[in-house]
């Protein structure tokens, strides 16, 4: 197939292009930057364009048009920046993504569109004088995608921007394919981790993503802060088991992604972000640590001062992937601790590289 992947350079896309060129598939690559796909630039079938959507007078159009399927990963997702730019995060995550899905609409272009599992929100467990038996029974934190209800923030916890325009633009797709027969997929990631998911070490300004904030600690000695105490829990999913996943969506045999929400996790990967802090620095000194080096410390730090103001989050979120088991016949294989160690080993050995390049 001819693939138009859009973010086609970021942690989730570099693997997906990397999973297409092998298998035969000719790829137009869109991103701003290319030091993520670099080791399949110089491949045969992968054409790169460094390109920022927002710019006009691309030809979105015309590449649309050549296409035979299009991937749309581009988006802001850390939740630093829904804190600090909540404006240019709707602008981008919808009214751009959304220009991408009506070139979809106007070729009749089979779309596959990444969204995300924050669009669940929070837990009803969660909620101030929940009724329910047992706050801890995993029922209550299970998403699935065609029954789950949403619960989100007020207005002023301004985080929840980046669910909001994820969700509309979800809305809209499906209503394209109401009244249009449009054919899209979409697909909402729990928590993808792998190697290449940020560029370590951070910038000074920089509100990484957990892993990111934590493996960079460990590196440099730093405490791992815990937001209001890492108490919020998360299924974490090794992204050799998300690029499996989308791909046999890609593939989509016998049409069974037509019009379909996906989730793609882990459920079995649940852990505390205390837990995370806590694993990880037990696998960075059995495994990685010099001896000499101290372990950071683990700290807890308040939402709003880590973040800023308007910080809210989701509490819990465990997959419901029932519908990627039937009809794609995909399980996530990857456990937790060998998807953290995996991921932890190939930083270090990115660091110990840097420190060797520079004598």
């Amino acid at each position: 197939m001819k693939i138009l992947a859009l973010g086609a350079a970021g942690f989730i896309g570099s693997h997906l292009t990397h999973r297409l060129l092998k298998e035969g598939h000719i790829v137009t690559a869109v991103d701003l930057q290319s030091e993520k796909v670099a080791e399949d630039l110089d491949h045969a079938n992968l054409t790169f364009l460094q390109q920022d959507i927002r710019s006009a007078g691309w030809d979105l159009d015309g590449l649309v048009r050549d296409a035979d399927l299009v991937i749309d990963l581009i988006a802001y997702a850390n939740p630093g920046l829904y804190l600090r730019i909540p404006l240019e995060v709707f602008r981008l995550n919808f009214l751009e993504n959304l220009k991408i899905a009506e070139a979809c609409v106007r070729h009749g272009k089979r779309l596959i569109q990444f969204s995300t599992c924050e669009v669940y929100g929070r837990t009803a467990a969660s909620l101030q004088n929940a009724a329910v038996a047992d706050p801890e029974d995993p029922i209550h934190a299970t998403f699935s995608e065609d029954t789950s209800e949403y619960i989100l923030g007020p207005v002023a916890k301004h985080r929840w921007i980046y669910s909001c325009a994820k969700q509309l633009l979800e809305r809209v797709l499906h209503a394209y394919g109401l009244e249009h027969g449009f054919n899209y997929t979409i697909v909402r990631p729990f928590n993808f981790i792998g190697p290449k998911i940020d560029f370590l070490p951070q910038k000074e300004d920089d509100i990484p993503r957990v892993f990111s904030f934590f493996m960079d600690a460990l590196l440099n000695g730093t405490p791992m802060k815990l937001v209001n105490g890492g108490v919020n829990r998360r299924c974490y999913t090794y992204i050799d088991d998300a690029i499996e996943c989308t791909y046999r969506i890609v593939e989509n045999r016998g049409g069974v992604c037509d019009r379909q929400i996906v989730n793609i996790g882990s459920p079995h990967n649940e852990v505390s972000i205390r837990q995370m802090a806590e694993t990880m620095r037990e696998i960075y000194a059995a495994k990685f640590r010099d001896p000499a080096t101290p372990l950071p410390e683990i700290i807890s730090v308040p939402g709003e001062q880590f973040y800023g103001e308007g910080y809210d989050d989701s509490d819990r979120r465990i997959p419901d992937i029932a519908k990627a088991s039937t009809l794609l016949g995909w399980e996530p294989v990857w456990g937790i601790c060998e998807t953290l160690e995996t991921t932890m080993r190939y930083y270090v050995s990115e660091r110990r590289k840097t420190a060797a390049s520079n004598g």
